[in-house]
């Protein structure tokens, strides 16, 4: 019986064991060109391994909708979402949280650009763009698509597809930038990080693109991480990965995002974003 007892405990322990370690996985929005997106989140995925003490993939996705619905399908329990992302994808798995953002997400903000033959120049007063051809980043993008779309119709006291002779969706913001560089639309909404980051490197003609608008600030990336993590990594897993978020001081990691730190999020941060995308009709 001893014998008995000592080996159920044993293969009790084993199974215990392997359910622990099973790979822990996250995602991120594919909001700019793949192979830097790659390089940056290997780096992360190595990061979190030294920290969390488990094996950690980063699975790239093709579209917005993509890392929703890796995250609903459990095929990733963390992801790197936009604002309007982040909250769809609580919504389809309750218990889900926002647990870090960018410092800078906390006041996140869109740029208009326009293309360099436009009669437009910055001003703090919103632009008249009646009869352009527009672009859009992605259709699920909170930074190229739903909080610019908000403050166009809030500004212009109309729908956007009466305002634009041609609307398009380039797909991610550094496409929105070449788009708008080459001509193929005249004026675009592009998110202000990757805009300064690729004007500071020198991706950008400033002399054939230009900032025409810059919008009120809101909240937008984060990391969320989905429900019952702790069952599957072990108590506390849920805790030890947001200090991991949070402490994450390596200046060219942060660099990547860029970002210069992590800070605590939660849900209800999103909440203006949320009301915002029930008022232009993007979520229910």
């Amino acid at each position: 019986m001893k014998l008995t007892h000592l080996l159920s405990a044993g293969l009790l322990s084993l199974f215990s064991t392997c359910a622990l370690s099973t790979t822990f996985t996250f995602t991120a929005i594919p909001d700019a060109d793949e192979s830097n997106l790659r390089t940056r989140f290997e780096k992360v995925a190595d990061y979190l391994s030294k920290q969390l003490d488990v094996e950690v993939k980063y699975i790239p996705v093709k579209s917005y909708s993509a890392a929703i619905t890796a995250f609903r399908n459990n095929q990733v329990q963390l992801a790197w979402f936009g604002g309007l992302s982040g909250v769809q994808a609580r919504g389809l798995v309750p218990g889900s949280e926002a647990i870090a953002q960018g410092f800078e997400d906390q006041s996140f903000k869109s740029y208009l650009i326009a293309h360099h033959s436009v009669d437009i120049k910055l001003s703090d007063d919103f632009p008249v763009l009646d009869n352009y051809t527009f672009t859009f980043g992605s259709k699920g993008s909170t930074s190229g698509r739903l909080m610019p779309q908000f403050f166009i119709e809030q500004n212009l006291g109309k729908p956007v597809d009466q305002i634009f002779k041609r609307i398009g969706f380039s797909g991610d913001h550094s496409r929105t930038i070449s788009q708008v560089e080459a001509g193929v639309y005249q004026v675009g909404a592009v998110n202000y990080k990757v805009w300064d980051t690729a004007v500071e490197k020198g991706e950008v003609d400033t002399s054939k693109v230009k900032v025409i608008w810059e919008s009120p600030t809101y909240p937008d990336y984060q990391w969320t991480v989905r429900s019952g993590v702790d069952s599957d990594f072990g108590a506390g897993f849920k805790e030890k990965l947001t200090k991991a978020l949070i402490g994450m001081t390596d200046k060219d990691l942060l660099a990547s995002f860029p970002r210069t730190s992590f800070v605590p999020a939660k849900n209800s941060d999103y909440e203006p974003i949320e009301r915002v995308a029930k008022k232009i009709g993007m979520i229910d």
